[in-house]
């Protein structure tokens, strides 16, 4: 199961991805290692993606160490840069949330 899905009014992307050297730090368990599966749920506060991991065809899921993040809007984002961390190995957390777009100047 790969790409984005709209589960009961939450949106969710779920990929699969090999992990790099040192895997991915998880709060339950550790490091996992080896070839995984990444999702990453937008919470209904609006603000916060929780992001899972669990062994690719297993049915436990377990939670990146840092998550939930906040995600400024953009989940897709957070899902994206969590895919590129557990890719780049070293015990790979949550990744630190994108900044928030600009505000634009008050008028004069």
């Amino acid at each position: 199961m790969t790409g984005r899905q709209h589960m009961a009014g939450r949106q969710q992307w779920c990929d699969e991805v090999l992990a790099g050297p040192g895997g991915a730090m998880t709060d339950e368990v550790g490091v996992i290692t080896g070839p995984l599966t990444l999702r990453t749920t937008a919470l209904p506060d609006g603000g916060q993606a929780r992001i899972e991991v669990q062994y690719k065809d297993a049915e436990e899921w377990y939670t990146l160490t840092g998550s939930p993040v906040r995600h400024h809007g953009d989940p897709a984002a957070v899902h994206a840069a969590a895919l590129a961390a557990i890719r780049t190995g070293h015990a790979a957390e949550a990744p630190a949330p994108p900044p928030p777009p600009p505000t634009p100047p008050a008028p004069a």
